[in-house]
């Protein structure tokens, strides 16, 4: 959106008053609803707040309306943009549907109710294998890649350590026990980085019981979660990135976001990753944890500098923004 802006198209933004942005920002309420995770009333603010910018949509002149799924109460969506008169596409940005715990979880009884919409709700992948994953008959209309803005990530430096890092979510699928494994048998310290669900008990426990014990400060060192400034300074530094999935990631934002500041990716090739890594070029797509350990001592055959190119030609905002451009003219185009 940044970036659209600043290719001088005119944006609004329907968000909290508490969001940073150089759009035009209307709001329904001063704060982030992120701080009600599991609150009914939380439901019933985020219905409130796409009903009434759908409102003000419909009494203004606007060429597209752009709006994004990600939780369970983004899903409200459906009903409320199937007959909108304005063309409209919505981003579609975890693995649909959202009421379940976990990669493997089936379809939540409620969910299915939704697809008495599907039909028209033109939806846009964040990676080919995010659509290609997806069982249900929803209208998929194009696939868009993420992207970062470069100038948080400044261009590789010099300065290497030696270490490994892992960041993200702390559960089972995100992979932090494996990548513990592969440092552990690689001899190379590793730093992880990230958050605990406070509100998943299995996530909690998962922590306390897999995670915590091998913690040492050494060969084990956990930082707790990081800001954007603290993130740079770990990639950016660190011998690679270590990113062993256990499940279809739809997208993996982390890994572009380590490239762009020059450091290596080593992921298991699942989910969105094969779309993301070169193998033998921006870092290593590997089978099994062998595998992974193998290639760390390959690392040094990557070309940090080429790493971030590659990730300015293909997942900058600017090249992102590029493309919804061409989402936008061809949704409008078939619109009516």
């Amino acid at each position: 959106m940044e970036e659209l802006v600043a290719q001088g198209h005119d944006v609004t933004l329907f968000a909290p008053g508490d969001a940073t942005t150089s759009a035009k920002l209307v709001s329904f309420f001063p704060h982030s609803l992120l701080a009600k995770k599991g609150d009914w009333g939380m439901h019933l603010k985020a219905f409130y707040h796409l009903q009434k910018s759908l409102e003000e949509v419909r009494t203004h002149r606007f060429d597209i309306v752009h709006t994004h799924l990600s939780s369970s109460t983004d899903l409200y969506l459906f009903p409320l943009t199937a007959s909108l008169p304005i063309p409209h596409v919505t981003t579609l940005h975890s693995k649909f549907p959202f009421d379940h715990h976990g990669p493997d979880d089936k379809c939540g009884d409620a969910d299915r109710y939704y697809m008495d919409w599907a039909d028209c709700v033109p939806l846009v992948a964040i990676s080919e294998s995010a659509r290609d994953q997806e069982k249900l008959p929803l209208n998929f209309v194009d696939v868009v890649h993420n992207g970062i803005d470069m100038s948080q990530f400044p261009p590789p430096g010099n300065k290497r350590e030696n270490y490994l890092v892992w960041l993200g979510r702390f559960v089972p699928e995100k992979g932090p026990h494996l990548a513990i494994e592969a440092a552990k048998r690689a001899q190379v310290p590793l730093v992880l980085a990230g958050t605990i669900d406070r509100y998943l008990k299995a996530s909690v426990a998962y922590f306390h019981e897999q995670i915590e014990p091998h913690i040492d400060n050494k060969q084990v060192k956990y930082v707790g979660p990081v800001n954007m400034r603290r993130k740079v300074s770990l990639l950016r530094r660190a011998h690679a990135f270590l990113n062993p999935i256990e499940w279809e990631e739809p997208f993996g934002m982390v890994m572009v976001e380590a490239m762009a500041l020059g450091c290596p990716v080593i992921s298991f090739a699942r989910g969105a990753a094969p779309e993301i890594v070169i193998d033998g070029e921006t870092g290593f797509l590997v089978k099994n944890l062998d595998d992974m350990v193998e290639t760390l001592e390959r690392i040094d055959e990557i070309d940090r500098e080429e790493i971030r190119l590659y990730v300015e030609r293909n997942f900058s905002a600017r090249v992102m923004a590029e493309k919804y451009i061409r989402v936008y003219k061809n949704v409008k185009r078939h619109a009516f």
